[in-house]
């Protein structure tokens, strides 16, 4: 579903990603975990048009090649981002946050569905931003990507700042969504949770992909790779 090869990005006279190419196929979880200034962001950020400065290299999603298409365009073809800031609208009620986004994807989530899969929404439809709490943010930002048809979702650190609780429940929404045929790049910290979500990681390392793992292999080398990312 999507493929990216030999990506290179800069900021100005900073390069941040050396020639990243990896594969994301349809119906998989796959995460990219790295220190901090890795390049992460920038890798998702790239791919969903967001990033304006210097990039070269290809991405393809869905065999097409987007290099030309703006973020909007991609909106339409199905990627969907999910930051880190979340970007709630706090003055929004929970509904008002789902329905004011247009569904312009090939796949939009009707309400009804959105409810069904993040039934604390439901239980929230009325409150505004401002009122929810960090893991209730979370589920809006995935919630509302869905409802505009994305049918690859883009997700950065979904779980940072989230009691373990709450990462549980973020890993159960991320697994139901997987089986409604949604496919879902992740760039993750906690390698505990990456492995019981994803089916394959990339280890990024200075901008460079260094290492591709299994669930096996991360479980077996957790203390060794937890060294390498300084946690």
């Amino acid at each position: 579903m999507l493929r990216i090869e030999d990506l290179s990005a800069w900021y100005g006279e900073a390069r941040v990603l050396r020639d990243v190419s990896l594969n994301v196929a349809a119906g998989e979880i796959v995460t990219l975990v790295g220190r901090n200034g890795a390049g992460k962001t920038t890798l998702l950020r790239c791919v969903m048009g967001l990033h304006t400065a210097r990039a070269t290299g290809a991405v393809g999603f869905l065999g097409a090649d987007l290099a030309r298409l703006p973020a909007h365009r991609r909106v339409r073809r199905g990627l969907g981002y999910v930051p880190d800031d979340r970007g709630v609208y706090a003055t929004l009620t929970v509904e008002e946050n789902l329905t004011l986004p247009p569904p312009v994807g090939p796949r939009p989530w009707s309400l009804e569905q959105v409810y069904e899969t993040f039934p604390r929404l439901r239980e929230r439809r009325r409150s505004p931003g401002t009122k929810l709490s960090g893991g209730e943010q979370q589920m809006l930002a995935l919630a509302r990507v869905l409802r505009m048809g994305a049918r690859l979702l883009l997700c950065d650190e979904p779980t940072e700042g989230l009691s373990p609780l709450i990462v549980q429940q973020i890993g159960t929404i991320l697994r139901d969504v997987k089986d409604q045929g949604v496919t879902v790049l992740l760039v993750e910290q906690n390698l505990h949770f990456a492995a019981t979500v994803a089916d394959r990681h990339y280890l990024l390392a200075e901008g460079r992909i260094v290492r591709s793992l299994g669930n096996d292999e991360i479980r077996a080398r957790e203390h060794e790779l937890l060294e390498h990312l300084g946690i």
